[in-house]
């Protein structure tokens, strides 16, 4: 009969208590286990000094060789010199230009094709934004629109990078330039299907300028009518600008949420010291408030001490309690080779630490621009990234 049992309920009791206590003392706790290993093995991809964007056959081969070499992301430069490298309904509207007009970019999505060839090989794509506030001073979107530029007190507005090309800097703080940029971030992360949107010390300014009539306007409002320090390294000063930037990251953060949740938000900035008093960029701040997902700390330092000294930061043993921190290794620049054994041990010293792993600057010079062979230096790579790792898992619920 089913159900039918001869014993009494007491007794059944505790013949069923007996059989979980020999069944716990003889089955193995596993107290805990470890989780699958992860790490970061990025790289940044530009069109500047670098050849790997400017053909069908460069862009793909080049995500061959990472795969192959057990890269797992790509971080790939798409608003550089004042324009888009993907063709822009945003950037076209603002500048009459919807891509940049370099000739081997013509009739090419080069971030589709990133996307198409990282989904065959396994990688993970996630656009940098690299020029962030920066453009020309003879583009097309500094031309056209003065009023969003800024510029120090003596009203220059030229910045020299590497003492070579004129830069100038729209003013994070303006209304106009904020909805322009959000717009176009907004356009990526909507209609491609990548990982993450990445931003660096590009998103803030330099210290020296902020100058302008809106900033000075907005500044006075906030301070009973006066202006500014003439001190541009004026702690409070520095801070009032950093702090106006934090803002509108706060507000580009949850753009980028609603417009696409899965996105990751990731910044590669320099250590926090120089980015704010140099940048005004506080990624410390950003950080806590949890408007950065992922951290790639560019730490480009010859010298291991250095280096180590930069990994070993307060603000860098906190941020990896909450997210992912990675580490950007230069690995040689023209002019400026990075030997084999330097890029070594500065990776075993990002494991040592725990850190989440390493992005290179950039591509070319992984195998063109050192001392040793390109062969050498793929063969290095591949014993650095064996066996081959997922990247973490970098969104949080």
């Amino acid at each position: 009969m089913k159900g039918f049992f001869p014993f009494p309920p007491l007794f059944r009791l505790q013949v069923w208590l007996l059989f979980l206590l020999t069944l716990a003392f003889f089955t193995p706790v596993i107290i805990s286990s470890e989780e699958s290993p992860t790490e970061i093995r990025g790289v940044w991809l530009t069109n500047i000094d670098s050849d790997v964007l400017f053909s069908w056959e460069n862009t793909t081969n080049a995500i061959e060789t990472l795969a192959q070499l057990h890269f797992n992301t790509v971080y790939p430069t798409v608003w550089n010199w004042g324009y888009t490298l993907y063709p822009s309904q945003v950037a076209e509207a603002v500048t009459g230009v919807s891509q940049d007009p370099a000739p081997a970019l013509q009739g090419r999505d080069v971030l589709q094709e990133i996307i198409s060839h990282t989904q065959e090989n396994g990688l993970a794509v996630i656009p940098w934004f690299e020029f962030g506030f920066m453009a020309p001073a003879d583009s097309e979107l500094a031309i056209s629109h003065p009023q969003w530029l800024t510029h120090r007190q003596d009203s220059s507005r030229i910045w020299l990078e590497g003492n070579v090309h004129q830069r100038v800097w729209l003013n994070p703080l303006h209304p106009e330039v904020q909805q322009f940029i959000t717009d176009l971030v907004v356009e990526i992360v909507s209609n491609y299907h990548i990982d993450g949107i990445q931003f660096d010390d590009h998103f803030g300014y330099p210290t020296d300028f902020g100058y302008d009539y809106f900033t000075l306007q907005l500044y006075q409002a906030e301070h009973d009518g006066k202006l500014p320090p003439d001190d541009f390294q004026n702690p409070a000063w520095i801070r009032w600008r950093a702090d106006k930037i934090t803002e509108y990251m706060s507000d580009l953060f949850q753009a980028i949420k609603k417009a696409n949740p899965n996105v990751l938000v990731s910044l590669s900035p320099n250590p926090q010291d120089f980015s704010f008093n140099s940048y005004l960029l506080d990624w410390e701040t950003w950080e806590r408030k949890g408007l950065i997902e992922e951290l790639i700390i560019q730490v480009y330092r010859t010298e291991m001490a250095d280096f180590i000294g930069e990994l070993e930061q307060p603000e860098v043993m906190a941020a990896k309690e909450h997210i992912p921190v990675g580490i950007g290794i230069l690995s040689g620049l023209k002019g400026r080779p990075v030997p084999l054994d330097r890029i070594k041990n500065q990776l075993e010293a990002v494991r040592d630490r725990s850190l989440a792993g390493v992005s290179f600057f950039f591509y070319e010079s992984l195998w063109h621009l050192g001392e040793e062979t390109p062969e050498q230096r793929k063969s290095t790579f591949q014993s650095l990234f064996s066996p081959p790792l997922p990247r973490p898992s970098l969104l949080h619920n």
